[in-house]
Formats: C-alpha cells, sequence, structure tokens
C-alpha cells in the first residue's frame, strides 16, 4: 500500500489506479478503518503503534465510528460513497501482528464501501453522513 494525499473514486469502480478493487464488478471497492481503533489493537497487544497504511485501509479516518455506519451513505471530499459491510480482516492481518485478526474480528476492523457518486478525496477532507433515502 502506498501513502496517497488524494484519490480519485469513481462510481460503481472503485479508486482509480487500485489494482485490488478497481472495476471488478464487485461492491468491494472502498475499504476504511479507524485510527483509534487501530491505536487500540496495538494497545492491547502491547506492540509499538501501527503506521498508516499498516492495516491495508484505502482510507483511514479519525473521529468517527464506521460500524455503526453500515448501510449509511458518507459524503468525503467530493465523492459520495455508501458503507455495506463490516470488513474481513485476513491473514495479513496476523503477518503484521499476531493476535491482530482475532481482535479485528467481533467488529472492530473497519468496513467496506461502493463508490456512489464520483469525485476526489483529500488527506483531511471532513466525513459527513447523509440523511437516508427518502428521509
Amino acid at each position: 500500500m502506498d501513502p496517497a494525499v488524494m484519490l480519485d473514486l469513481e462510481a460503481g469502480k472503485g479508486i482509480a489506479g487500485n489494482r485490488r478493487y478497481f472495476d471488478r464488478g464487485s461492491r468491494r471497492q472502498v475499504s476504511l478503518i479507524e485510527r483509534e481503533q487501530m491505536a487500540a489493537h496495538a494497545a492491547a497487544l502491547r506492540r509499538d503503534p501501527f503506521q498508516p497504511g499498516d492495516a491495508r485501509s484505502d482510507i483511514e479516518t479519525e473521529g468517527i465510528d464506521l460500524i455503526p455506519l453500515v448501510g449509511r451513505r458518507l459524503a468525503i471530499g467530493t465523492a459520495v460513497i455508501e458503507v455495506y459491510a463490516p470488513r474481513d480482516p485476513c491473514a495479513k492481518m496476523d503477518a503484521l501482528a499476531p493476535g491482530l485478526r482475532e481482535l479485528m474480528m467481533p467488529q472492530r476492523q473497519g468496513v467496506m464501501a461502493t463508490v456512489i457518486h464520483s469525485g476526489t478525496v483529500c488527506c483531511g477532507d471532513g466525513i459527513r453522513i447523509l440523511a437516508p433515502e427518502g428521509a
């Protein structure tokens, strides 16, 4: 994972240039995780803090609880995404830190989202929770 200060999100496709997910016909287009959650995992594992990108998420957030937002749309920068499920932590998490995958499993692993409206996300952009459809 290469750090980026700007991401171009394309509706129905994902992050432009993302080899893992882009335009594969899947809802799996953008992954997000909370920096606070990763800090809590590092503390629980009694290890140094995880660095940005260690958890292999596309977007790392601060100040927002992501799991309760499953089913909701979020505006980030000029893009709109829809959070559709908790992320499934893979075995690479245990390669990063033994025991990390198990810590992440019970709703402490970030989320997956689909890009609804194309736009640009920049480092430091705020996240706005949008009203539910029809509200």
